[in-house]
């Protein structure tokens, strides 16, 4: 049978993945003879006898067939997965990282990158950023170290790659093995006809009678927040916070520790104390004082706040349950959820009717439109992974084709929990030709599922969710540089945020919603007293939600500023650590580092305070818009101009500040959340 992979160009509309025609027996010859393949190519650069130069040492591309099988093959192990695919990633990993170290480690080509380097004042200034990243990423995984130092650092790699894949695929079993049936009536006590309906449909789906609850976040956040059974909620709270804790073969704790302590190795063998020192090099923040010093002015700003939200949620249970009642972790989200109806009488229920997600789809797609000018077009003719995925073409307001891009909404036993953006293959320009190449970009989401008598009907949270995605998509799609290394989302890790979560800013503005919030069933529009509900309620649990986010901060840094192989039990590390920021106590058999992917397998470690970084750059950022007007086309051009478009073409403090007109504050961040 022929193999996709091997085909110069995919045979498919705008060279997307042919995935009807990619089969899993293809993964596995394709990386072998992509690995083949570059070796031989890197061979042939190295023995130019002609002078280094950017032409002929940085230009060529070397290792396309490999990029094209790995970024199907990876993106589709997070989005639909299988046991072959999980045997086959532990097989390849170890043999895929000694590949790239083969490369990152040749002395010969370094020195022709290092020749390149020392002459870069002849080159323009994007190639000179280009040359900048490339050589400094030749330092960054040991071009320079000697021989014996190289080689440890290539097993730690080696080891590391194996580490995390394991980390990731027992956090999703761990995650799918648990579930909670229910039989009962009286066992539903509280939950509103949404939650019902996605239990009774996931009990279906697994031929049982009654309702099943599991631990993805559609059927655990609204169970949590509306159950009345606190005997529930528990039994459910401590199944989600003892994930891979339990004695068995998805137990994360070994390799939390073995994974800290990798990075931990890695950075010193590089002349590092810590991996954080390492990491914050190549960020906005460049180290860990800046850290330290945003988290301590957040914490100063927002911890009595939260205090003081935790203390209103306390006396209202004591008020419904008894002066004797002791307040737990499984009841913080109930008791919010009653004293923000209370308050303004508003709750992710009565939104849910009038959020369907083909309208929040729209409406999404229509703001896009309204700011960028940009076209989305259904386009059936282009495969895709999987019969929930649909694809669409994107558009300029000239017509000319911007991208493809995937949305794939709804959560499968074999995708991973959360959301994220990721891209098949990334925008350039081809130096030969002039194409402009354009990206192919996947949002992936794990939305609230239809059923069979009422569409996906959303959250609030999760339209933010959209918006977040969105935005990074917008990033991708956007991007107009010359060089691949450069171009969408490689920027640094503390700014890619930014164009995420300044989206998340219009999910309560009423011209948003106005556009495309109608009840599903009446088609009534949104009630404008309900906007301005939601609208007054937009800071609620702020100082608390704040500090959650800190003390996830806390923990990363606390974790990657250690200089001694970490050796304490997890659970207790854990609990030091985030200390300063935690309002509500913790149980003693919980532990979230060990389901913490973001940080240990994800590629945010030491690197999680990037969130809040980006929100005081997306606060101020959509400060701007507020003056001038949230849809003001001007104002949005420039962003696409200065931000969206330009990748890591120049310095992201440049970037902005070309937007801006100067450097971010804290102070939109504060006056947004109505602090100090």
């Amino acid at each position: 049978m022929e193999n996709p992979f091997f085909s110069k160009k995919y045979n498919t509309p705008h060279e997307v993945p042919p995935f009807d025609k990619i089969k899993f027996e293809h993964y596995e010859p394709a990386m072998l003879e992509g690995m083949r393949l570059e070796k031989e190519a890197i061979d042939r650069l190295c023995d130019n006898p002609e002078e280094p130069t950017f032409e002929n040492t940085i230009l060529p591309k070397t290792g396309e067939m490999l990029e094209n099988v790995t970024s199907v093959f990876f993106n589709l192990l997070s989005a639909c997965n299988s046991p072959e695919m999980e045997e086959l990633s532990q097989k390849m990993a170890p043999l895929l990282s000694e590949h790239s170290n083969s490369i990152t480690m040749n002395e010969r080509l370094f020195e022709r990158i290092k020749h390149v380097w020392e002459n870069r004042h002849q080159l323009d200034a994007e190639q000179q950023i280009l040359m900048e990243k490339i050589y400094d990423g030749f330092l960054r995984t040991g071009a320079n170290l000697p021989k014996d130092k190289k080689e440890e650092l290539a097993q730690l790699r080696v080891e590391l790659s194996q580490l995390s894949l394991q980390f990731s695929q027992n956090e999703l079993h761990d995650t799918n093995a648990w579930t909670m049936h229910l039989t009962k009536e009286d066992e539903l006590e509280g939950l509103p006809e949404s939650a019902r309906a996605a239990a009774r449909q996931e009990a279906e789906n697994r031929g049982l009678e009654g309702w099943v609850i599991t631990l993805q976040a559609p059927s655990y956040g609204p169970f949590m927040q509306y159950s009345k059974r606190r005997d529930l909620r528990e039994k459910v709270y401590r199944a989600m916070n003892s994930i891979c804790t339990h004695d068995n073969e998805n137990n994360n704790f070994e390799n939390v520790r073995q994974l800290v302590n990798l990075r931990q190795k890695m950075a010193q063998v590089m002349g590092h104390k810590c991996y954080a020192n390492f990491v914050l090099e190549r960020r906005m923040a460049q180290d860990v004082e800046h850290v330290s010093d945003l988290m301590q002015k957040l914490l100063s700003s927002y911890r009595p706040v939260a205090l003081k939200e935790v203390d209103e949620i306390e006396q209202l249970a004591k008020e419904i349950a008894g002066e004797d009642f002791e307040i737990q972790p499984w009841d913080f989200s109930h008791y919010g959820y009653l004293l923000k109806m209370q308050r303004y009488n508003i709750d992710s229920e009565m939104l849910r009717p009038y959020l369907q997600l083909e309208k929040v789809q729209q409406g999404v797609f229509a703001l896009a439109t309204r700011l960028y000018g940009i076209t989305f077009e259904k386009a059936d003719d282009l495969p895709v992974y999987h019969e929930d995925v649909v694809a669409y073409r994107v558009k300029d307001a000239d017509g000319s084709f911007l991208a493809v891009l995937y949305a794939d909404f709804h959560p499968r036993a074999n995708k991973q929990s959360g959301a994220w953006m990721t891209t098949y293959r990334e925008q350039w320009i081809e130096d030969s030709t002039g194409e402009n190449v354009r990206p192919i970009v996947s949002i992936v989401m794990n939305f609230t599922k239809p059923t069979s008598d009422r569409p996906a009907l959303l959250t609030l949270g999760e339209v933010e969710t959209f918006l977040h995605e969105f935005g990074h998509a917008l990033h991708a799609i956007f991007s107009q540089v010359r060089y691949e290394a450069l171009s969408c989302t490689n920027v640094y890790w503390d700014f890619v945020e930014l164009p995420s979560q300044f989206m998340e800013n219009y999910a309560i503005e009423p011209e948003f919603l106005s556009t495309f919030a109608r009840h599903y069933q009446t088609d009534e529009p949104l009630p404008q007293e309900l906007i301005q509900r939601i609208r007054k309620s937009r800071n609620f649990q702020c100082g608390y939600a704040c500090c959650r986010q800190v003390s996830f901060c806390l923990l990363d840094m606390a974790y990657y500023t250690l200089d001694t192989p970490l050796t304490e039990d997890i659970p207790s590390f854990e609990q030091k650590a985030w200390k300063d920021a935690i309002i509500l106590k913790n149980l003693d058999d919980s532990c979230m580092s060990v389901r913490f992917g973001h940080i240990m397998s994800g590629g945010y470690s030491a690197g999680y305070y990037s969130y809040k970084w980006a929100e005081v750059l997306d606060a101020d950022a959509f400060s701007v818009f507020q003056k001038e007007g949230i849809f003001n086309t001007e104002t949005a051009k420039r962003f696409r101009q200065e931000v969206l478009s330009r990748g890591c073409s120049e310095h992201p403090m440049t970037l902005y500040k070309n937007f801006r007109g100067g450097e971010p504050t804290i102070d939109a961040l504060l006056k947004r959340n109505d602090i100090g």
